[in-house]
């Protein structure tokens, strides 16, 4: 199984999930057999007040494990990016965050994604976004352009980690802050699992051991490296983890 398969794969699945999100049910609501759409983003951390301002299929196509913005300290006038932005959700959240003096920039692979996250940043009312087709292990961003990466239970779906958080170095400004919201593992997961693509898709067999986690970000540049929380059972948790970009080079030994 190639890394080129695997991304068709999850390109797929998140395609159909994006135009499910646009039915007159939304992904979360009746037809999911959940009674409203803000079900499944009340249970990974947003909050009632912060879903009430959102447009209702960027709620509906809410597929994360947490709630990045919630925990990235955003302060008004900064430049947020996120990898692998969906519908939107934490992108908007982001752009009323950081103001009319800052801006939030998505980037996401699938083309239906970015088309509804522009439809849901315009319902929002929200000017200071932009949405950027691409890969999170090549990022359409220029070097040191960004204060905060944030990415929402995204990470895991790419094959080549080490990639991924190389791009986050290098678009990050010195100083600069990655927190997100991720599936991590407590030890390694089955053959089976991890050569199912039903399974990537699922964010499963691409997460990674937390102490490798942090070890790549360590590997990549990144200091203060640390798991604030984790919940969840079986071995396999949604966490929230940070890093930094030293402000000099000196500062990563």
């Amino acid at each position: 199984m190639s890394s080129q398969e695997i991304k068709e794969h999850v390109k797929k699945r998140y395609t159909e999930h994006a135009m499910r999100a646009q039915s007159s049910c939304g992904c979360g609501a009746s037809c999911c057999g959940t009674p409203s759409t803000d079900t499944y983003a009340k249970r990974v951390g947003y909050t009632a007040e912060e879903l009430s301002n959102l447009p209702e299929e960027a709620v509906g196509a809410a597929a994360g494990c947490g709630n990045p913005t919630a925990i990235a300290g955003l302060r008004e006038g900064e430049t947020v990016l996120d990898l692998g932005s969906g519908g939107g959700i934490d992108v908007i959240l982001a752009a009323q965050r950081v103001g009319p003096k800052g801006k939030a920039i998505g980037v996401d692979m699938t083309d239906e994604m970015i088309s509804l996250a522009n439809k849901n940043a315009a319902e929002a009312g929200v000017e200071n976004v932009e949405f950027r087709k691409g890969d999170i292990e090549e990022l359409p961003v220029e070097n040191g352009s960004v204060d905060v990466i944030i990415s929402n239970c995204v990470i895991n779906l790419a094959p080549d980690k080490d990639r991924v958080f190389a791009e986050a170095y290098r678009v990050l400004k010195p100083g600069g802050r990655f927190i997100v919201s991720d599936i991590v593992t407590d030890g390694g997961l089955p053959d089976h699992v991890k050569n199912d693509l039903d399974s990537w898709a699922g964010c499963v067999a691409g997460a990674i051991d937390s102490r490798e986690y942090v070890k790549k970000l360590k590997e990549a540049g990144f200091t203060e490296v640390e798991e604030l929380s984790r919940r969840g059972s079986g071995g396999i948790y949604s966490a929230e983890i940070q890093g930094f970009k030293p402000v000099s080079g000196l500062d990563c030994c």
